[in-house]
């Protein structure tokens, strides 16, 4: 009865439920994006679930990530997000990483999964996230936000594999961008965060035109969107 309202849907059925308890997915970084995503996913049955994040929750994380509340504050969010995500979902297997993804680490881990969804903040994260998954070859859904707009693409799968480096080619360039205003409002991660996850579920059940090789992009402000090919 859990999944009854997606299994009767054709996209997804027996088959695709089955397909998504199989499925391991790991996400890194679970604040504003990684919120929304690990909710659904974990809501969906999403079998296996990793959640990587070195910061602790603190009282401006609250307008926006939604997996925690003011109990949680100064607690490790990786853990604080599993143990939410387990009330949510009892039946599905949470692994918590409280540190931050680095070379020394990123092979391992990623290793370990089937699907890297991007829920970071920094350049440096998204280009050691990309070239880890083309080594791997395995699939990065990749999300950034910036005020009232957003943008989602799925790197490294499909017959015309994209990656990172095809839409940002210059690592050294976009790591000397000076540091901007942070200001988002709370939808925009959400927003955002459930189109990532949506791509997610594409791919594991097989369902959809898959954004590999494209980049959807919202303004909230207008609800103006567009799809571009990369």
């Amino acid at each position: 009865m859990r999944y009854s309202r997606q299994v009767i849907l054709p996209e997804i059925g027996e088959a695709g439920q089955a397909k998504l308890k199989k499925a391991k997915v790991l996400i890194v970084g679970v604040g504003g994006l990684g919120s929304p995503i690990a909710l659904y996913l974990a809501g969906a049955g999403v079998g296996t679930i990793g959640l990587i994040d070195d910061d602790n929750v603190s009282i401006s994380n609250l307008q926006r990530q939604i997996l925690y509340t003011e109990i949680d504050m100064n607690r490790s969010k990786a853990v604080c997000a599993a143990e939410r995500l387990s009330a949510l979902n009892s039946e599905i297997c949470l692994h918590s990483y409280p540190t931050r993804l680095t070379t020394g680490n990123a092979h391992e881990l990623i290793s370990r999964y089937d699907i890297i969804v991007d829920g970071c903040d920094n350049f440096s994260t998204r280009y050691l996230i990309n070239d880890t998954c083309v080594n791997l070859r395995k699939t990065y859904v990749y999300g950034a936000i910036c005020g009232f707009e957003g943008q989602v693409s799925v790197f490294n799968y499909g017959e015309n594999k994209k990656n990172y480096r095809d839409l940002y080619p210059d690592e050294e360039e976009m790591k000397q961008i000076p540091p901007q205003f942070k200001g988002v409002m709370g939808i925009t991660p959400a927003v955002v965060g459930s189109i990532e996850a949506t791509e997610v579920l594409k791919i594991i059940c097989g369902f959809g035109d898959v954004l590999s090789d494209k980049l959807w992009t919202i303004d909230l402000r207008t609800l103006q969107s567009n799809i571009f090919s990369l």
